[in-house]
């Protein structure tokens, strides 16, 4: 609707994890980092955490584009709710295999058959839990754990991933042996604001125009309101561009952020 007048090629601030509109700040690069380690090395498990709409879906899809399919089989789970037999049954299925029966040793027989298939044609197998502060039953979390005994003499048969919002981490915490075996932690913190300046100017030249319209008065107080969370960003300045689009100005300026912030 607004792109046109602003010349724009495409919605510069729609909230979905498109790996293309990826703001590599400092923070992000850390996270992806530390997940790249924890799979390459062995690591066993690997935790992400962060607020919501601080970016770890994207962080998350963005790391996969980084594990080739020759070296990596990955399993994503994004509804994790489940059993933890039901878990099991989700992991087997993404990995494309079909156990005899539903008893629990041949589902773990199974999947510890195709781990060892995976090692012996030099692949890996990564498990990503998308949203896992939701995993809040004990006997999952349990289940979880025990993934992880799954290892030969000197490194781990998977990689378990896990990233979520902040109670995630007390959730684990709950487990012990669980929470003592995640190597691997990092906490996504929010973009500062000269960081939340360059995502919005980033996004803007991913969408075909490397013009700045937003004031710096703007920026201020965009992070002043967002405190520097993408997805809130990402809402106040879609809102902008479509009132600045609307009362034809040629710039975002302060008082168009002072609309924003009313009617958000």
């Amino acid at each position: 609707m607004y792109t046109e007048y602003w010349k724009l090629k495409s919605h510069p601030f729609k909230n979905v994890p498109d790996p293309e509109f990826f703001y590599c700040s400092s923070k992000h690069e850390e996270a992806i980092a530390r997940l790249l380690y924890a799979v390459r090395e062995s690591q066993g498990a690997a935790m992400l955490t962060g607020d919501v709409g601080s970016g770890k879906t994207t962080v998350s899809r963005v790391f996969l584009q980084q594990l080739s399919n020759d070296r990596y089989e990955v399993v994503l789970i994004v509804n994790p709710r489940l059993s933890p037999d039901d878990f099991l049954k989700e992991i087997l299925c993404q990995l494309n295999e079909s156990p005899s029966t539903n008893a629990k040793s041949e589902l773990l027989r199974t999947l510890h058959q195709r781990m060892m298939k995976n090692i012996e044609n030099r692949k890996s197998t990564v498990i990503i839990i998308d949203e896992a502060q939701l995993v809040t039953d004990n006997m999952t979390l349990e289940e979880l754990r025990l993934l992880l005994n799954f290892q030969l003499t000197d490194k781990f048969l998977l990689t378990l991933i896990l990233i979520g919002q902040v109670e995630l981490k007390n959730n684990i915490n709950r487990i012990k042996q669980l929470e003592q075996r995640i190597s691997i932690k990092y906490h996504l913190e929010p973009l500062n604001i000269e960081e939340t300046a360059g995502y919005i100017l980033f996004r803007l030249e991913k969408a075909g125009n490397k013009k700045n319209m937003f004031t710096r008065e703007a920026l201020n107080k965009i992070y002043q309101y967002s405190q520097g969370i993408p997805r809130k960003i990402n809402n106040m300045c879609n809102l902008a561009l479509l009132i600045g689009f609307s009362s034809k100005t040629k710039t975002v300026d302060s008082n168009i952020i002072d609309e924003v912030i009313k009617e958000l």
